[in-house]
C-alpha cells in the first residue's frame, strides 16, 4: 500500500514537474512560425501595393476604357450599353486593402518609422479618392473599426471624405523624409521616399482640381507650385506613379495571361479612331493593332485600323462591318487593342512587362497645370508650355514602353513633330473655352488605360463629349457605381440613410463634387 502510494506520488510530481515545464515555453512551442501573429510593415507594403494596382488596371480595361470610349464591346455588351447592377468592386477589394494600411501605420507609429506611415497615408488617400468617385459617399470615419466593435460603418459625405484626404496628404508630405529611416516592400518606388513626396502633392492638384467646381482652389494649387522644395510634383516621365511588371508569374501585366476570347471582346471604339485619326495621331498605333483582314502585321497604314461603335447590341456589334458590306462584318475588320497589352495566348508577340499599372502620369500633371494656369487657379509657369509638355509626355512615354517590349517597328512610326503641334485642331490657340476643350481631348488620349481616371475627370469638365450608343439602356453616361448588393443587403440602416442623403442609388446621381 505505502509503495503503491509512493509510486503514484512521484507520478504526480513529475506530471506536475511536466506541465510546469511545457507552460513554462508553451507560448514559444505553440507559436506557428509560418503564420506570425504581427506582419511587418516591410511584408505587408508589396501586397497592398500590388493588389491595389491591379484593381485599378482591371476597372481601365472592363470598365473605364468602356465608358470613356476608348474601347467597344463587340460580345457581352452590357457595360457599353450601361446595363450595370450593383457593383462590389473597387468597394470591397479596397477596403479589404485598407486593413492592411492601418496595420502599416499602427506598426511604423509603434516603430517610429514615420516613412511607412507617410506611405501608407499617401496610398490610402489614393484608394479613398476612387472609392468616393466611384461611389459617392462612403464609409470614411468608421470603415476600419471592425476592431472596435464597428462593423456597420456609417457612410461620410463625399465633401468630408475629400477634406480628409487633404489633410492626409498634406501630413504625409510633412512625415515622409528622405533623409530618414528607409523602408522596405515597396515595389512601387523601390523605397524612395522623394517620390513618394512627388506622389503626395501631384495627387494633391489632382484632387484640388477634382474639386474646383465646388472649391475654390487656387490658394492650395499656387501654394504647391511656388515651393517646390517643400512641395516636389512629378517632374518627368521617370517619376510616373506606375507599377513596373515583371516577365514572371504573377508579377506580368494582368493582361497577358487572360484568354484570347476574353480579350477579343474588347476593340478599339469608332470614337477612338476617329479621333486619333482626324488629328493623324500616330499614338493609334499604339492604342491598337491593324484589322487582321488588312494583313497588316504589327504596324501598318491608317486605314488598317477599324473601330465599333460603342453601346451596339451583343447580334449588331459582333456582325459590325466599318465599310457597311455585310460581307466584311465581324471581328477579323475591326482592330484589337494594341499589342503592349495583350495577351500571350492571343499573340506571341505579346509582350508581360510593356504594360505598366499606372495609377498616375507627369503628363496627366502637366495637363492639369495647363487647366489651372488658363483657368487662373495659378500664376507660376505658361498654359501652353504645361500643355505640349503634356503631350511630348504622351509620346515619350509610350516610345520607352515600345522600346521595353522591342516593339521598334511600331516605335518609329510613333512621334509628334512639329506638324502635329501646328494642327489648328491642336495648336494651343484660340477663346479660353477652345484652350480648355484641346486641353481635355488631350488629357483624354493620355489617360488611355489609366484606371477610372478618364471618366472621373470627364464628369468633372463634359469634355469631349461622349455619346450613349444605339443600344444604351438610358439616355445618359453614368456617372457613378451602385453600391454592393452586400452592403445593400448587411448595413441596410446605413444604406438607407446615404441614398436619402445623396439619392437614389442608381448610376445617374450625380456624386457632390459633380455640378456639370
Amino acid at each position: 500500500m505505502k509503495l503503491f502510494n509512493i509510486k503514484r506520488t512521484a507520478a504526480a510530481l513529475a506530471l506536475v514537474i511536466g506541465v510546469s515545464a511545457c507552460e513554462d515555453g508553451f507560448e514559444e512551442l505553440n507559436m506557428n512560425p509560418n503564420s506570425p501573429e504581427q506582419v511587418p510593415a516591410s511584408l505587408l507594403l508589396p501586397t497592398v501595393l500590388r493588389n491595389g494596382i491591379n484593381e485599378n488596371a482591371g476597372k481601365a480595361w472592363g470598365t473605364g476604357n468602356v465608358v470613356m470610349q476608348y474601347s467597344a464591346k463587340i460580345q457581352f455588351t452590357n457595360e457599353d450599353r450601361y446595363n450595370w447592377g450593383p457593383e462590389s468592386n473597387p468597394y470591397n477589394s479596397y477596403y479589404n486593402i485598407m486593413r492592411d494600411l492601418e496595420n502599416i501605420k499602427r506598426i511604423a507609429t509603434e516603430s517610429g518609422n514615420n516613412n511607412y506611415r507617410g506611405v501608407a497615408m499617401v496610398y490610402q488617400s489614393w484608394l479613398y479618392s476612387i472609392l468616393t468617385d466611384s461611389y459617392g459617399d462612403v464609409p470614411f470615419s468608421e470603415a476600419t473599426m471592425a476592431k472596435e466593435g464597428t462593423n456597420l460603418p456609417t457612410f461620410d459625405s463625399q465633401e468630408s471624405i475629400y477634406q480628409s484626404i487633404i489633410a492626409n496628404l498634406s501630413e504625409a508630405n510633412n512625415l515622409l523624409d528622405v533623409n530618414g529611416q528607409g523602408i522596405e516592400g515597396d515595389i512601387l518606388f523601390s523605397g524612395d521616399i522623394l517620390r513618394w513626396k512627388k506622389f503626395a502633392n501631384s495627387l494633391l492638384l489632382r484632387t484640388h482640381l477634382r474639386l474646383s467646381d465646388r472649391i475654390d482652389p487656387s490658394s492650395a494649387m499656387q501654394a504647391i507650385v511656388s515651393n517646390p522644395t517643400t512641395f516636389p510634383i512629378l517632374e518627368s516621365n521617370d517619376d510616373n506613379v506606375a507599377l513596373q511588371y515583371l516577365a514572371d508569374l504573377p508579377n506580368q501585366q494582368p493582361l497577358y495571361t487572360t484568354r484570347s476570347g476574353s480579350f477579343d471582346e474588347y476593340r478599339l471604339s469608332e470614337k477612338m479612331e476617329n479621333t486619333l485619326k482626324s488629328l493623324n495621331d500616330t499614338r493609334l498605333f499604339v492604342y491598337a493593332q491593324p484589322t487582321t483582314d488588312s494583313g497588316a502585321g504589327l504596324v501598318g497604314d491608317w486605314d488598317d485600323y477599324e473601330g465599333v461603335p460603342n453601346g451596339l447590341a451583343d447580334e449588331e456589334a459582333l456582325q459590325y462591318s466599318p465599310s457597311g458590306d455585310p460581307a466584311k462584318g465581324g471581328s477579323n475588320f475591326i482592330s484589337r487593342l494594341g499589342l503592349m497589352f495583350s495577351c500571350s495566348a492571343c499573340n506571341p508577340l505579346a509582350s508581360p512587362i510593356a504594360r505598366q499599372g499606372l495609377i498616375m502620369t507627369y503628363s496627366e500633371l502637366q495637363f492639369i497645370l495647363a487647366e489651372a494656369r488658363e483657368r487662373g487657379f495659378i500664376s507660376t509657369g505658361d498654359a501652353a508650355t504645361y500643355y505640349n509638355n503634356g503631350i511630348q509626355a504622351s509620346y515619350d512615354y509610350y516610345d520607352e514602353r515600345l522600346d521595353v517590349a522591342g516593339y521598334t517597328a511600331i516605335k518609329d512610326a510613333v512621334n509628334a513633330d512639329a506638324a502635329y503641334f501646328a494642327q489648328p485642331e491642336v495648336a494651343y490657340t484660340g477663346t479660353s473655352a477652345e484652350k480648355l476643350e484641346k486641353i481635355a481631348t488631350q488629357k483624354w488620349i493620355a489617360n488611355f488605360f489609366n484606371g477610372l481616371e478618364g471618366w472621373f475627370d470627364w464628369r468633372r469638365t463634359g469634355m469631349p463629349e461622349i455619346n450613349p450608343g444605339p443600344g444604351a439602356v438610358q439616355p445618359t453616361v453614368p456617372v457613378r457605381f451602385i453600391y454592393p448588393s452586400s452592403v445593400q443587403a448587411l448595413n441596410k440602416d446605413n444604406y438607407n440613410a446615404v441614398i436619402q442623403r445623396q439619392g437614389p442609388d442608381n448610376n445617374v446621381t450625380k456624386v457632390w463634387w459633380d455640378v456639370q
